[in-house]
């Protein structure tokens, strides 16, 4: 019984062990499939919300072996990810590749995880194996790739790749790519939609071939999101924002990739906050995100947004909202400044978002974009469900432990405290070091620093996560913490206390940032950079602000915080000044203000030119070389101020070291460089230098020999230039050529043909050579693109090609103005040109028959904006020409306008009608006799305005409305009219009407002559007889008539002696004495006559001489200096000079005494004062004085010692007296017959005596028993031959010269044989 009890009970014992091993099996499934299933729900959440795990670097794409030429460039590149990001070495055999030791073979590049390594001009010693290497703190990865640098004289196949479509294999040498139609600068608002795009050209073009297209955000790979889409059309790159946000501002890159290399893009994306719900409230928080997340505890964190709507921002609210409802709570209750918040009281295995709210006095601001979704679950589980899962087998093992059933843990470890603010402290822990404990969850308990009086703080619920925020502290005062754990079991020993904590921010707001400074970069940006903010801890960025000058209103530049020093501000007004500040931000707030920059315009900012290209030669002789380029393509923004050129000479195909061929800036493209060396060969290089600098050199020319040129034709003309480019014509300008030729240039021819056409297809322009530098050239086809060249021609025939202009197409650009003439109301002419391209550099350059107009005599340039307007002073017949205007730093802005003979007449027509216009008469005054004696003056008018009014007028004498005179002015008709009541003896004389309507005005006389009964109607002088002197000092005599008629007859009398219509009337060939007299003029016909005299003698006379001298006077140019072989001279010169003409020369306020020494006289137009052989006592002020009758005129000029004025002349007349002379003697030619004695003497001058050199054929020749050369007396050279021979025939000189000056005489020898002689010697 007793054993079968015990069986029994055994049995039972072994059956409930069964069971409770099952049990614990059950479980321990049950716990691995949930933690399966939390795996797999991690993973989706994993693949929802990409995080940046740590992982060793992994090579995308490696690098490929290369085979190049020699004297090639070779690109590898490769992709590499990684996390943190990889560190990147090339190695060449495993030696590191170091581009500073080896300036310009080496360029290392690393952009968007791209990392490349260029070699350029290979040779062999580049062949090798190259392997890069990346490295991060979790490992350390190679890939290799091998170049082969060949020769030339070996080619092997070039790197190919092959596609395969279906079934067919294509083989390509490479795949290229072209991003055009670029997204430009780009500005957004919170909430709006936005996308941006780019064309890319794939060639060849491929059918169903992707290259592959990445997008970057300040060098992050973006992955489509419900935020933006990325989309592939074909040939087109999209990424579409679906709801902007300020985390989507930054700089966007789009990376297209094939197997041939890659190409990027980038620009960026502004985005401004939405308009606030309410007035003055703050903009958005931004970048919100999780840290630290537990089972019950997530910390916040955001960043403060650029704007406070006027208002400092008082704190922010935290919302959160879990994942599967649309309930937002409210974290905590009062606005906290510290942007990163503990939230508590999650629950353990639930997912949330969040958002954060900025509030200010004014109002709450509109919540940010969410957070990621974040679970609350033990960061030990989570790392566990991060890791790798090995597949499902269906077979459970359980390895766990059995749970401690009944242990009291022990004491927490590492306690500390995280993070201390004035709202609240964080502490964290380590879970205790025993295993198998389950349910373990923590009370946390505080006590004032100074007591032992220990508080628990969770007193109801315990904290399942080793985090706690403790929040109710006393600011200010210091606390120290402790941990205890608890489960089932009961309460263990608490943890060792934390040091005291006082209750504060532990992070302070950084200090301002440094110095703000300002660079101009683009029309519509300014580069800003500043001092970092010292000792800023936790830094998350700055944010720029600007201001126009003047306007105290601040905008925003940014509105997420950047990391650097440096930020482009876009979006700025062209021409603005712009003032700019900057403030740093981390968690604890927002910085000072720095302070205000300089202010700075935006315009475009000034960089070195591009190089010039074209290198040509235009002259060649022995030692010298005339080279011409053609202007940069860039300019850099600014105006070219002159070109560098340096030479090289070439040995046997080697390449010398560059020399500088010119110190000083040139500012013309040709140049001639000399002391070279003949028959050599030269390469040359040309640089550009504006105000920013000097540019990087052109490409070396071809190699050019230095050798003279001794063709008869004309070299090629050169500097090529197009303007006026319209649909069907166009205007082609050139430069002479330098070399030309044997005879001078007389002129030119063009040559045409389409920009794609073959060399055949060149045809010329013009059949007749054209003698300008220019020449418009019509007909052409609209869209075609062209290209030109030009040609000289001489005597000799025509000379050399220019080079070939670049294409230009036949179109005219939107928006291209026109020159526009007009004569204002005051009469005046102007040229006016208009264009709507202009930057803040450009400037209006006006030419006439294209040669720059710089003198303002003519013209008067004025400019104002995108206007400018050239105005005639006095236009005349020298005005005729072609007008052009040129608007530089634009697309080729250009227009022209021919005036010609007629077209003047017709405008100074205009301005005459426009000075003085007229109102135009129907019909002119008129008489009629009326019944009782009365008589009736009228006229009419086509058109006068309401406000035009008339004067009567008799004799000089205006008449009003009386009983005599009754007057009517009928406005609608225009009809005026005067009735006179009775006709006397007294009422004979002029009557005239005067009509004024604003400007213009008319007036129409007759003239009434009483004879009994009849009444006679006579020609008449409206204005006497007088004269006027014109500013070229013609003198013209001048009257006004009226009341003519054809057969009315005007006779001229001088002195009694009628003037005939042959002789010369006016004094436009000069006024003599002999013009003085009494004039007079008759106006005469059947109805009778008038005469008006002008008496022009005596004083009369003298005062008109007065006003002649007085335009001389006034014509006349500065006093100059010259010197001259006798010494030094003063002279002026005057528009026109009259023999009656006195002037006086003064010599300190004196007036000359005239003497051997010192002459004055009159050459054409030029008044001198000469003075011979000068000396110190010569030195003063000398003037000039013109009589004119009143004040006189006086022009001085001071020759002084003080400076450099009076030694300069006076040793330059001491140079000329002195300098060696060949004062004669010697013939042009001499013929001399074989066998003669030829003597040749000639006068030599100079002091001190000069040196004496004989030359035949340009070669220094000495004397000797056939030559004798002598110089005796220092006065005489003789050039004796005893018996010349044929080979004495050629060119002979004689060069003198001593320290003053050097001067040469030539003469031929022509030695002849007589021909009997010659007969003969045959």
């Amino acid at each position: 019984m007793a054993r079968r009890d015990m069986f029994t009970s055994g049995l039972e014992m072994e059956r409930s062990e069964q069971i409770s091993r099952k049990e614990v099996m059950r479980e321990s499934a049950e716990r691995i499939s949930q933690n399966k299933r939390i795996h797999e729900h991690e993973e989706h959440f994993k693949r929802m919300n990409e995080d940046s795990l740590m992982h060793a670097p992994e090579f995308v794409i490696k690098p490929r072996s290369h085979t190049v030429w020699e004297k090639q460039c070779v690109r590898l590149h490769c992709t590499v990810s990684g996390w943190p990001d990889p560190r990147v070495v090339w190695y060449k055999n495993n030696v590191a590749v170091d581009p500073l030791a080896n300036p310009g073979k080496y360029k290392v590049e690393s952009r968007y995880n791209v990392h490349s390594l260029e070699i350029n001009r290979c040779d062999f010693d580049d062949t090798a194996q190259y392997r890069v290497s990346a490295m991060n703190s979790k490992g350390e990865l190679s890939a290799f790739a091998s170049v082969v640098v060949k020769s030339r004289f070996h080619r092997v196949p070039a790197p190919s790749c092959q596609l395969y479509f279906g079934t067919t294999l294509i083989q390509l040498k490479s795949v290229n790519t072209h991003i055009v139609d670029k997204f430009g600068v780009s500005f957004g608002r919170e909430g709006e939609t936005m996308s941006l795009g780019c064309t890319v050209v794939i060639y060849p073009a491929l059918h169903r071939y992707q290259p592959e297209v990445q997008w970057y955000r300040d060098d992050v790979l973006l992955s489509p999101s419900k935020w933006h889409h990325m989309h592939w059309s074909g040939d087109r790159a999209t990424l579409t924002f679906t709801h902007l946000n300020k985390e989507d501002e930054g700089l966007y890159t789009l990376r297209v990739t094939t197997k041939s290399g890659y190409e990027t893009y980038s620009a960026y994306v502004f985005v401004r906050d939405a308009d606030a719900e309410v007035e003055g409230a703050p903009g958005a928080p931004l970048d919100v995100r999780c840290l630290d997340a537990n089972k019950d505890y997530i910390i916040v964190t955001w960043k403060q947004p650029a704007v406070d709507g006027g208002n400092s921002i008082l704190g922010y609210f935290v919302d959160r909202c879990e994942i599967g409802t649309t309930h937002w709570i409210q974290c905590n209750d009062t606005p906290v400044k510290f942007a990163r918040f503990p939230v508590t009281g999650l629950v353990e295995g639930r997912s949330y978002i969040f958002r954060v709210r900025a509030v200010n006095k004014s109002g709450m601001s509109h919540p940010s974009r969410v957070s990621e979704p974040v679970a609350a679950m033990d960061p030990a589980d989570r790392a566990r469900m991060r890791g790798t899962s090995a597949p499902w087998t269906g077979q459970i093992i359980v390895t766990e432990e059995e749970p401690a059933e009944g242990v009291v843990p022990g004491q927490p470890l590492e306690l500390q405290v995280t993070e201390a603010t004035k709202n609240y402290v964080v502490l964290s822990w380590k879970p205790p070091g025993e295993k198998g404990l389950e349910g373990v969850m923590y009370y946390v308990e505080k006590c004032v620093s100074g007591t032992d009086s220990w508080q628990r703080v969770n007193t109801e619920i315990p904290v399942k996560s080793p985090r706690f925020a403790l929040f109710d502290l006393a600011e200010g005062k210091s606390y120290r913490f402790r941990v205890r754990c608890c489960n089932s079991a009961g309460v263990g020993e608490p943890s060792d206390p934390t040091e005291a904590t006082t209750v504060g921010d532990k992070l302070d707001i950084p200090s301002a940032p440094g110095k703000v400074v300002p660079t101009r970069n683009t029309d519509t940006s300014v580069v800003v950079s500043w001092e970092a903010s010292r000792d800023a801890k936790e830094l998350i960025g700055y944010y720029i602000e600007g201001s126009i000058v003047g306007s105290q209103v601040w905008e925003p530049c940014n509105n997420k915080p950047v990391n650097a020093t440096r930020f482009i501000c876009h979006g700025l007004i062209t021409g603005e000044k712009y003032v700019f500040r900057v403030r740093a931000v981390n968690a604890a707030g927002l910085s000072q203000f720095s302070q205000e920059s300089e202010p700075v315009e935006v315009k475009a900012a000034i960089a070195s030119p591009a190089p010039p290209y074209g290198i040509t030669v235009l002259e060649c002789v022995r030692d010298s070389m005339v080279l011409a380029w053609k202007q940069p393509t860039f300019i850099g923004g600014a105006d070219i101020t002159g070109y560098f050129v340096d030479y090289r000479e070439i040995i046997d195909g080697v390449p010398g070291k560059w020399h500088e061929a010119n110190i000083k800036a040139v500012s013309e493209r040709a140049y001639r460089v000399s002391d070279l060396k003949e028959n050599r060969k030269y390469q040359f290089q040309v640089r550009a230098a504006n105000m920013a600098g000097v540019g990087i050199p052109s490409l070396p020319s071809d190699t050019f020999l230095c050798e003279e040129w001794t063709i008869a034709v004309p070299g090629p003309p050169h500097d090529l230039q197009i303007r006026d480019v319209r649909n069907d014509s166009l205007v082609l300008l050139w430069k002479p050529p330098v070399y030309q030729g044997r005879n001078p240039v007389n002129g030119y021819y063009v040559d045409i043909k389409e920009a794609d056409a073959p060399e055949e297809a060149w045809r010329g322009v013009n059949n007749k050579a054209t003698e300008t530098t220019y020449i418009k050239i019509q007909n052409l086809k609209e869209g075609e693109s062209y290209v030109f060249r030009v040609r000289a021609q001489n005597k000799a025939g025509v000379g050399k090609t220019s080079d070939v202009t670049e294409p230009v197409p036949a179109l005219t650009k939107p928006g291209t103005k026109e020159i526009v003439v007009d004569v204002d109301d005051n009469g005046v002419i102007s040229l006016n040109f208009e264009c709507g391209d202009l930057i803040p550099d450009s400037k209006f350059v006006w030419s006439k028959n294209y040669e720059e107009i710089t003198d303002p005599s003519r013209l008067t340039i004025e400019t104002k904006g995108n206007k400018s307007k050239a105005v005639f002073n006095t236009p005349a017949e020298e005005d005729i020409g072609i007008y052009s205007c040129l608007v530089t730093h634009t697309d080729g802005a250009s227009a022209s306008y021919t005036l010609s003979e007629e077209e003047l007449k017709r405008l100074l027509e205009i301005s005459h009608d426009h000075k003085f216009p007229i109102i135009p008469l129907k019909s002119e005054l008129a008489v009629e006799l009326l019944e009782k004696g009365r008589v009736r003056f009228w006229l009419q008018a086509e058109k006068m305005s309401a406000n035009g009014k008339v004067d009567y007028v008799f004799n000089d004498n205006v008449l009003s409305q009386g009983e005599k005179y009754k007057m009517n002015f009928d406005k609608n008709t225009g009809v005026i009219e005067m009735i006179m009541e009775s006709l006397t003896p007294a009422d004979e004389g002029t009557f005239t009407f005067q009509l004024q309507d604003g400007k213009a005005t008319n007036q129409s006389s007759l003239v009434l002559i009483g004879e009994g009964t009849f009444i006679y109607i006579s020609p008449h002088f409206i204005e006497y007889l007088s004269y006027e002197v014109t500013p070229e000092c013609c003198v013209i005599l001048k009257c006004k008539v009226g009341n003519m008629k054809k057969e009315t007859s005007a006779l001229w009398y001088k002195d009694g002696h009628q003037i005939k219509a042959d002789e010369h009337l006016g004094f436009t060939e000069g006024i003599t004495t002999k013009d003085s007299g009494v004039y007079e003029v008759v106006l005469k016909d059947d109805r009778g006559k008038d005469t008006s005299t002008l008496n022009l003698t005596n004083q009369s006379f003298k005062d008109l001489m007065n006003e002649v001298f007085s335009f001389i006077a006034n014509s006349s140019t500065p006093l100059k200096i010259t010197s001259t072989d006798e010494g030094i001279r003063l002279y002026t010169f005057v528009s026109y000079y009259n023999d009656l003409l006195q002037v006086t020369w003064h010599y300190k306020d004196s007036a000359i005494a005239f003497s051997d020494r010192i002459k004055s006289g009159v050459v054409g137009e030029q008044l001198w004062l000469q003075i011979k052989e000068p000396t110190e006592k010569d030195m003063g002020k000398y003037a000039i004085e013109f009589n004119d009758g009143k004040g006189g005129l006086r022009r001085s000029v001071e020759l002084s010692g003080q400076g450099e004025t009076h030694s300069k002349f006076l040793a330059a007349a001491i140079a000329e007296r002195s300098r060696a002379r060949v004062a004669g003697g010697l013939p042009d030619v001499v013929t001399i017959q074989e066998g003669k004695a030829l003597n040749l003497t000639c006068n030599i001058s100079g002091d001190p005596v000069p040196e004496v050199t004989w030359l035949k054929n340009d070669r220094e020749i000495t004397s000797d028993d056939h030559c004798i050369l002598k110089f005796e007396s220092g006065k005489f050279a003789s050039f004796t031959i005893t018996g010349v021979n044929t080979s004495d025939s050629g060119k002979y000189s004689i060069l003198v010269k001593n320290k003053y000056g050097t001067e040469s005489g030539d003469f031929t020898v022509s030695v002849f044989i007589p021909e009997d002689v010659g007969g003969k010697k045959k």
